[in-house]
């Protein structure tokens, strides 16, 4: 039993970092690389900040007075990097524990 389990993982295959992608429900269903991925999420965020931040201004300016989008738009900026944060976080404990595995 132990030389069947030990035979399929000598069967598998290392795969290319080209061959790394994440299936999205676009349209069209294409493949989307990692790093393409991440960096999309990235501008996500930094484009909820950068609302956020404009509401926030406008608000101040008197320019609205709807305190409840103001609101919400710093809420949803505020999960978002909270979430990037967390994700880079899981990044460098990943990439810390690869460099600290013997060879």
């Amino acid at each position: 039993m132990n030389n069947l389990a030990i035979n399929s993982i000598t069967q598998l295959k290392p795969l290319s970092l080209s061959q790394h992608s994440i299936v999205t429900n676009d349209r069209n269903d294409a493949a989307v690389s990692f790093i393409d991925y991440l960096n999309s999420a990235l501008e996500k965020t930094n484009n909820l900040i950068i609302e956020s931040e404009k509401l926030a201004e406008d608000f101040a300016a008197g320019r609205t007075d709807n305190i409840h989008q103001v609101l919400i738009a710093a809420e949803k900026a505020d999960i978002a990097f909270q979430f990037t944060v967390q994700i880079r976080n899981k990044i460098l404990d990943a990439y810390n524990e690869i460099m600290r595995m013997q060879i």
